[in-house]
């Protein structure tokens, strides 16, 4: 459906009201706001997930291209409260919460005492139903007994865990600073704590990274009892501390093919344990898919809080300032500067459905998408001819309604979807 862009202010003001003079995006006007908001709003027309960002980092990793600053100011007070008084001020968009991740930066870095009152403004601010899956990013390092105890306490349930490899030399290339046999006694925490579900991170095509130092990285993890597996091909992220290192040949990239047979021997070991992929990057056992990634890829909205932080709502999207500074000092009773806000946009939004939809194990539903296509005045032939061919080529298969790339589409996901997506004519 198309959105008027004079949005009402319960749903408007954190998407172009709240952008201070020289933080709007470069040829954007700030739509005027209503004088007043809806008395009453339906439940299922609100956000039902939330994402929250801690910035702050205790050493900046050579590959991360996520907003994270080291901290020489200790503003990690200042910065939480600012963060309770936007979580209040969003909470009007929210519905019953199904879904929170706090990413980062590094979020168990943020001091104990901080992490109750933000615990706290949760509990207080938004609904969250008994199903609530509550995942928190952890780098080893900062895990403690008591951190993982009072996290638990609060609501959290599911952890994510920064491990990247679980060899001290490709440690050492991604600049990350870490034990790796502190991955495994942080797990443990979390499940004394009774957090049982976890995941891994683990990145592969590391510069100097044989097929068997992989497999064994994979080992490692899925031997520590982990429900869930997210394995990374490195990139090259402009302005990065990785590429400028690239930039002047400090190591020379895996080659494709090297990483091919990576990505091969990650769905081997990782089947013969009973898990399966079920996005691009992401692997989990029977019932254990990230539901807050799932709500990404389904194009759900989701609400955003914190510097750098991204939103989707009713298909507006817009994106929090990432400068801490400006997000402390500006506050629009509670809300925060953006720095990017798209009105809706119903071609963008079947292109991105397109694009998130062929990543996953689920697909794409043909039907919607034959109506959809047609809709956007696509020809139906030219969309059944080039579905014929992929499937032709072994790149994807039709199954209950649905089209799915195969394991070797897979590996040509952005092509095929790309492809698709250009049919799609601009609105």
């Amino acid at each position: 459906m198309r959105h008027d862009t004079s949005i009402p202010l319960w749903r408007q003001r954190p998407l172009s009201a709240a952008v201070p003079l020289g933080l709007a995006p470069a040829g954007k006007e700030t739509p005027a706001a209503p004088a007043s908001a809806p008395s009453s709003v339906h439940p299922k027309t609100l956000a039902r997930s939330l994402y929250i960002h801690i910035p702050f980092c205790f050493h900046k990793c050579h590959y991360c291209d996520f907003y994270s600053i080291v901290d020489t100011r200790d503003r990690q007070e200042p910065f939480t409260n600012r963060l309770i008084r936007e979580l209040r001020a969003l909470s009007p968009m929210a519905g019953t919460i199904e879904t929170i991740f706090i990413g980062g930066g590094t979020p168990s870095l943020l001091r104990p005492p901080l992490w109750r009152e933000l615990l706290r403004t949760l509990r207080e601010a938004f609904d969250m139903t008994p199903t609530l899956e509550f995942t928190v990013e952890c780098n080893p390092e900062t895990v403690t007994p008591e951190l993982m105890d009072m996290l638990a306490a609060g609501g959290v349930n599911r952890v994510s865990m920064g491990a990247q490899s679980f060899d001290t030399r490709h440690l050492k290339t991604l600049e990350r600073w870490h034990n790796p046999e502190s991955v495994a006694l942080a797990l443990a925490a979390a499940r004394r704590a009774g957090i049982r579900r976890q995941n891994i991170d683990l990145i592969f095509g590391i510069p100097g990274q044989t097929l068997a130092e992989w497999e064994r990285d994979l080992a490692t993890a899925l031997d520590l009892g982990t429900t869930h597996l997210s394995c990374y091909n490195l990139t090259y992220e402009p302005n990065t501390a990785m590429t400028a290192r690239l930039k002047r040949g400090e190591f020379r990239p895996a080659d494709e093919d090297t990483e091919v047979e990576m990505y091969g021997a990650t769905l081997r070991l990782i089947r013969s344990r009973g898990m399966d992929r079920y996005e691009v990057s992401n692997y989990a056992g029977p019932g254990e898919e990230c539901r807050h990634n799932l709500a990404y890829w389904r194009a759900e909205d989701w609400l955003a809080a914190g510097p750098s932080a991204s939103g989707h709502f009713r298909g507006h999207r817009w994106k929090n300032t990432p400068r801490l500074d400006d997000y402390l000092d500006f506050d629009d009773n509670g809300l925060a500067p953006i720095t990017e806000w798209e009105p809706p946009d119903p071609a963008r939004a079947l292109r991105e459905r397109i694009m998130t939809g062929l990543r996953t194990r689920e697909g794409l539903v043909e039907q919607r998408l034959h109506t959809d296509m047609s809709e956007a005045g696509v020809d139906p032939q030219v969309l059944g001819r080039h579905l014929a061919d992929v499937t032709r080529q072994g790149l994807a298969e039709r199954s209950g309604g649905s089209i799915r790339l195969t394991d070797h589409g897979m590996l040509l996901a952005d092509g095929i979807a790309g492809s698709l997506m250009d049919l799609v004519p601009s609105t």
